[in-house]
């Protein structure tokens, strides 16, 4: 990393390591910023577009629904932004059959998302919003997946740095605190999570992200960590009722943008820039999010009334909501769902591929892999099939 790639108020903070090269320890928190005309009208506009979506959080009949699959579709492209690529119909019959996957530690790691996920959103979880709760989200975060030997869970005693593929540190493009620096940067990071701010909680959102990755406690993960921390943010200071944002389906396509804006606040102070970014992710997946609310929900509502009118036991709009959290099935599953027999779980998933609501894709030897498409197509925002089409 070069000290001239830095403008001169952040070559401050651009410090010489023990061992003689140079790393970048981001100033605490909070920054020093002046609201613009043009910021505050972003800010309004991302706030306006945040209580509309927790309003429509507080008035779906089952959230949990909505939160579930937003949550994997969040997976996927979080997990994406850093190189791994699954699907999630992929992630779906992985979380059904491990075995099955193609590519498993790329589908392990979508699924480890999940699971992290469901950790820090649990309103029981012993941890409070704290360090070791970032650390137990990381371990379950890289937990027998390819990152198993970056020590899962433990923050690093050795050097990370950011760069184009063969960079070594002398031509990184950014090197985070030293391990010497580490610790304290961490302190003061824990202190602000809990110290009061005059800055709008959205902006502060966006500096508590900001300076996650410039810190990059872990030497790998860093990313899909810090985009968790986002949303449990939201949760946890009550601008949202529950997981309903997925940020990373903004930002996936636009990472450059968001890499850039990361990186030019450590380079060259330049706050406002990221803030824009930020804001303008919030409002637009808020906004999607309340558009994919109404059409789950009405697919939910579609399929509840197509099973009410087949000739099967009411067992089936059980199956129909397991479906909206997890869109793949096995008779296995349906058995353990419904707490019937394999016989009667056969019954009831055959009378939902036979309305249109699942698809047999496989068997393998004895077992039987249905998805439900068109749930998965309106997670993913994509047309519905014929069968899946609702009344007009």
């Amino acid at each position: 990393m070069q000290r001239t790639a830095f403008a001169e108020a952040q070559q401050l903070y651009v410090r010489k390591a023990s061992a003689g090269y140079l790393a970048f320890i981001p100033p605490p928190l909070p920054p020093a910023i002046t609201l613009s005309t043009e910021l505050v009208a972003r800010l309004s506009d991302a706030d306006r577009a945040l209580g509309e979506l927790a309003g429509a959080g507080r008035t779906l009949p089952n959230p949990h629904l909505l939160s579930q699959a937003l949550i994997r579709r969040e997976a996927v492209l979080s997990s994406r932004i850093e190189g791994t690529h699954a699907t999630l119909s992929e992630l779906a019959l992985f979380e059904l059959e491990p075995s099955r996957a193609h590519d498993p530690d790329d589908v392990r790691e979508v699924a480890n998302y999940v699971r992290a996920a469901d950790f820090v959103m649990d309103p029981d979880r012993h941890f409070p919003l704290s360090l070791p709760l970032l650390k137990q989200a990381h371990a379950i975060l890289m937990e027998g997946a390819r990152g198993r030997h970056a020590t899962p869970g433990e923050f690093r005693v050795t050097q990370n740095w950011i760069g184009p593929s063969g960079a070594v540190i002398d031509n990184a493009t950014y090197v985070p605190p030293s391990p010497d620096e580490l610790w304290a940067c961490l302190d003061a990071f824990e202190k602000y999570l809990h110290a009061e701010s005059d800055l709008p909680p959205l902006l502060r959102i966006a500096a508590i992200h900001y300076q996650f990755e410039a810190i990059h406690p872990f030497l790998d993960g860093n990313g899909r960590v810090g985009r968790l921390l986002v949303v449990m943010l939201l949760i946890e200071w009550g601008l949202l009722p529950a997981p309903l944002l997925d940020l990373s389906a903004y930002i996936e396509p636009r990472r450059d943008r968001y890499y850039d804006g990361l990186l030019r606040v450590s380079t060259q102070g330049d706050w406002a820039n990221w803030f824009d970014f930020f804001l303008e992710a919030i409002a637009n997946q808020a906004r999607d999010a309340v558009g994919r609310a109404t059409q789950i929900q009405s697919l939910r509502d579609h399929y509840r009334d197509r099973v009410a009118t087949a000739r099967s036991s009411g067992l089936l709009p059980r199956l129909v909501d397991e479906l909206f959290r997890l869109p793949a099935m096995t008779l296995g599953h349906a058995r353990d769902v419904l707490g019937v027999t394999h016989r009667a779980a056969t019954v009831n998933v055959e009378r939902l591929v036979e309305v249109g609501v699942l698809s047999e894709i496989s068997r393998t030897g004895k077992q039987r892999f249905f998805i439900a498409t068109d749930i998965i197509n309106v997670i993913e925002g994509r047309p519905l099939t014929d069968s899946g089409q609702l009344p007009t």
